[in-house]
């Protein structure tokens, strides 16, 4: 049986040497059990080497510069178009991207409002911070 600081460790160097920014819970089902791989991701949070943004998402996080807060690495439009990904939701251009792209408008879209086809009930975000989804057929 491992013991828990080998299984934070292990997971600490999984997330440390990959590509991607954002992380499911179950990217790490064959370290350990449920139980042990939450400890272990709660832990991490704490150490402030990676954020929870969502239910069973984290992403890598570092601390700001200008507020000397722990803080994601990348921004929250990006994060969120990785989880979504992962959780095989199809991201597409929301309206405001549309309309900004196609000359409609001159505001520039903040990047909160993430077009996606099919239903998503989860809620993406930090520090109060969230995205909203608009369903595009």
């Amino acid at each position: 049986m491992k013991t828990p600081l080998a299984i934070e460790a292990q997971i600490a160097d999984r997330i440390a040497h990959s590509q991607d920014e954002v992380f499911m819970r179950q990217d790490f089902n064959d370290l350990a059990n449920y139980n042990q791989i939450g400890r272990s991701l709660r832990q991490l949070v704490a150490k402030g080497q990676i954020m929870k943004i969502g239910y069973g998402l984290y992403a890598k996080a570092g601390v700001s510069p200008l507020s000397n807060r722990i803080v994601p690495r990348r921004g929250l439009r990006y994060l969120a178009t990785e989880a979504l990904k992962k959780l095989k939701v199809e991201v597409v251009p929301s309206s405001y991207d549309r309309a900004y792209n196609e000359g409609r408008t001159s505001q520039i879209p903040t990047g909160r409002v993430i077009g996606v086809k099919g239903r998503i009930a989860r809620k993406i975000g930090y520090d109060g911070k969230y995205v909203t989804f608009e369903y595009i057929s």
